[in-house]
């Protein structure tokens, strides 16, 4: 990637409200820094100190990973529990006497619901002492809210590279995260099992295994305490914890209920009727596999050409 496309940089707005926000931002459906929208006095209060004394010994299932490069297809990290207070001394550490793996070891927790297999997330319930302490901006109607995922993850720790399915609000609470993203207009060169990005050292990327991986154009901003960055469906993103972070996510359906997965309480299952289209293109694709390989080549460009003309929109950000 040239250093022009290196250097594109989602947009800043200070002191926004709901009227800036749906009438002005919103619409763009491109991610967006907002500084200055009062959180409450959780960017103040949230230390390491605050939280254990807070959360005390509620346990809690954490990842474990022994670097800083979480790798969820190839699963190079381990779920483990500790009592809350426990895991966020850890999490606050550089480095660690009493460890899983290593002693540079990290941590990251992603809240869940209290029956994670049909309950969502939401501070409010899996943490009410310290609900309070936080403001939801209310930039979208009560009725469409999702989800409230409360999480805390070890200075340097970085997630793989996804897309989300529904709009939200990433509340950057306390310490700064850097973060990459690609407009889903990409999708095509980010090599994706599921909604995650095989690539994972955005860096230096292994261009002879990801070679198409080059044409993407990353966006970057990096949140400060009391930022919050808005994340259209759909824009991957790639997160690195620069120091120990606390931070809370706001998920909310922005289209019609119907076409989401009722039995997903994560909110990360594709829309219904994007998941059929994927199962009869495997379908598809399995009866190519019968053809003698000329053949199935053949028909194989003439899918993706039907595709490209028919379905891809070059207007879209």
């Amino acid at each position: 990637m040239g250093e022009e496309e290196r250097d594109i940089k989602v947009p800043l707005y200070d002191n926004v409200n709901k009227e800036v926000f749906l009438n002005e931002i919103y619409p763009q459906r491109v991610p967006a820094v907002l500084r200055g929208v009062d959180i409450g006095p959780c960017v103040h209060l949230w230390t390491p100190e605050y939280l254990c004394q807070k959360g005390r010994n509620r346990e809690v299932k954490i990842h474990v990973c022994p670097t800083a490069q979480m790798d969820f297809i190839n699963k190079n990290f381990a779920y483990r529990s500790l009592p809350f207070d426990e895991f966020v001394r850890k999490a606050a550490e550089e480095k660690h006497t009493d460890f899983f793996h290593s002693q540079d070891e990290k941590y990251y927790l992603r809240s869940l619901g209290e029956d994670p297999r049909k309950d969502v997330a939401d501070i409010r319930t899996q943490f009410p002492e310290l609900a309070d302490d936080i403001i939801f901006p209310e930039f979208f109607a009560p009725s469409q809210f999702f989800s409230s995922v409360f999480r805390i993850g070890s200075p340097g720790v970085q997630l793989w590279t996804h897309y989300d399915i529904m709009d939200n609000l990433l509340i950057q609470v306390s310490g700064r995260k850097r973060v990459v993203l690609f407009s889903p207009r990409d999708a095509t060169h980010l090599y994706l099992t599921g909604d995650k990005s095989a690539v994972l050292d955005l860096e230096h990327p292994d261009l002879e295994k990801f070679p198409q991986f080059s044409q993407a154009r990353p966006y970057h901003c990096c949140l400060q305490p009391g930022d919050i960055l808005f994340l259209p469906a759909l824009w991957f993103h790639n997160v690195v914890s620069l120091d120990f972070g606390v931070a809370v996510n706001i998920f909310w359906r922005h289209l019609d209920a119907g076409y989401y997965d009722n039995k997903d309480p994560y909110g990360n299952k594709d829309l219904l009727l994007g998941q059929r289209a994927l199962q009869i293109l495997d379908r598809a694709l399995k009866t190519l596999d019968e053809l003698p390989v000329e053949y199935k080549d053949f028909y194989g460009r003439r899918m993706v050409s039907k595709i490209q003309q028919t379905v891809f929109d070059t207007d879209l950000p």
